[in-house]
């Protein structure tokens, strides 16, 4: 990264172009945001900083129209205003580019800066599309940026799709730009190209909410840093009145919620091990979990994680590397995965983890049908036998085999993920954010869940952006950051701090 820090901005002498005050936001049994207070001034890059959990999106939300604030006031340059949805935020000009685009694929550049607004290039009753494009030649120009903007977007790199999203923003007037981890999935180079893009906005006036866990581009492009835990503000600073270091231990706080370590296993016989695995993300990752060990996988959002478990499992190729299980080597393939015993509970449960218009019996058998039922023959007291153990073994609140997955809790639902894998005799679990978006009593019933599958000897690999919870859980951990692993800490080092020192340091 070849940036160097921006100007300064006097913050103590610029008025504030919108202020939240006291802003406050619940939902059953979770206080999101506990009376948070934040400015934003014209030109200035003011970063939010805070581990997953922290508010961050929750306040973003309420900026933007989302969520409609419990309680607070907000000012636009001084005047009070009301932000009930999108629509208000729109016309205040607070624009918001998520870490997911909103981009349409086969629509060119242009239909996409101006989707939905199409009519103000209207002739009688037609699209003048030349019009159009030249609009959008126009406001990428104020960018720095000549795209052909007769370019479908499903042709463009991610770093370019993330150029047409802030053209469209910047094409609606906005004068608040909230970027989300806009870093987290490009590179180097394509990062520097951005944060040229964000001193242009800066030099137009325009004033930029910058979310992110990279330490070294906080420090470099924050003009403020407001850091946030459990849902409050918890230090605001103008640039250079924080260290990195002070700025982390204000993440982390003191509070671990009450958890004690897991015990250190008596590891047995290293089940996987991966050797300098690369793909298109990836470089050189090395590893190896044993048998009755619960090892994590850390880092920070966009550091790689996910991406190891895919190619673990067989679902993204290899460019390189190799992988031996249980000692021998392994073709790396979905099919092959299932039934040489390994199991993935991916990170997206609703999507990738389960089929919800069915009901929890098919759902329970879906990945054991090979192992229950040779010669293509399905018999269903069999199924409804091993539904039935799994429902009493896991504690799962159902109404029966019957019930379809979608009627039940995040917390039952990930239940059944697990349990099919139980069903089809895994014993290698890569476990990726196994407790999201569960309940406190569902994930200590998974927590016991994870901690009986290594007692029985199992092997688990588990990610978690809640750092606590990797120190609670795991015996050992690697640390990831820019897809590659940076660290691995054993488990008398394992520590938030230590965790974060790795994912967020160079």
């Amino acid at each position: 990264m070849t940036m160097g820090p921006a100007p300064a901005i006097d913050g103590r002498q610029a008025a504030p172009l919108l202020r939240l005050s006291n802003i406050k936001k619940s939902f059953p049994g979770v206080d999101a945001l506990k009376s948070v207070s934040f400015e934003i001034r014209a030109e200035e890059v003011h970063v939010i900083l805070g581990q997953n959990g922290a508010g961050k999106s929750s306040l973003i939300k309420v900026l933007c129209g989302a969520y409609l604030a419990d309680g607070g006031e907000m000012e636009v340059e001084g005047r009070p205003v009301a932000i009930r949805g999108p629509a208000d935020a729109n016309a205040l000009g607070i624009a918001v580019i998520y870490q997911e685009f909103s981009l349409v694929p086969y629509l060119d550049i242009a239909q996409n800066i101006f989707l939905g607004r199409e009519g103000a290039f209207s002739k009688a009753g037609f699209i003048d599309k030349a019009a159009m494009h030249a609009a959008a030649r126009e406001v990428l120009q104020q960018l720095g940026l000549a795209y052909d903007t007769n370019t479908y977007v499903h042709d463009l790199g991610v770093a370019h799709q993330q150029m047409v999203e802030i053209a469209k923003a910047l094409s609606q007037n906005a004068r608040i730009l909230v970027m989300d981890e806009p870093t987290a999935a490009i590179s180097e180079r394509e990062s520097d190209r951005l944060f040229e893009v964000i001193a242009r906005l800066k030099q137009r006036g325009v004033a930029i909410v910058y979310i992110s866990h990279r330490m070294k581009e906080i420090m470099a492009l924050g003009d403020r840093i407001t850091v946030m835990r459990d849902g409050a503000v918890v230090g605001s600073f103008l640039r250079g009145e924080a260290t990195s270091g002070e700025l982390v231990r204000l993440m982390i706080g003191r509070s671990l919620d009450g958890m004690t370590r897991r015990a250190p296993a008596n590891a047995g016989a290293c089940v996987l091990s991966a050797d300098n695995l690369r793909t298109a993300k990836l470089q050189d990752i090395s590893l190896d979990v044993r048998a009755g060990e619960v090892v994590g996988l850390a880092g920070l959002v966009g550091s790689g994680r996910t991406e190891v478990v895919r190619a673990i499992f067989g679902v993204d190729p290899l460019a390189g590397g190799h992988i031996h299980l249980n000692g021998a080597p392994f073709t790396l393939r979905p099919d092959a995965s299932i039934r040489a015993g390994i199991a993935l509970l991916p990170e997206d449960r609703k999507r990738q983890g389960l089929a919800l218009p069915l009901t929890v019996g098919d759902n329970t058998v879906a990945a054991s049908l090979w192992r229950l039922f040779r010669y293509f023959r399905f018999i269903p007291t069999t199924a409804r036998q091993v539904c039935d153990d799994l429902i009493a073994r896991l504690n799962i609140a159902t109404r029966g085999p019957g019930q379809q997955v979608h009627d039940l809790s995040g917390g039952n639902q990930q239940k059944i993920v697990l349990g099919k894998w139980l069903a089809a005799g895994a014993r290698l679990f890569l476990l990726d954010e196994p407790t999201r978006g569960v309940d406190v009593g569902a994930k200590a019933e998974i927590y016991r869940l994870i901690d009986g599958l290594a007692k029985d000897g199992a092997a688990v690999l588990v990610i978690s952006s809640e750092f606590p919870e990797l120190v609670h859980l795991c015996d050992r951990a690697y640390v990831m950051r820019d897809y590659a692993i940076v660290g691995h800490l054993d488990h008398g080092d394992l520590s938030e701090k230590a965790i974060l020192d790795l994912a967020v340091h160079p």
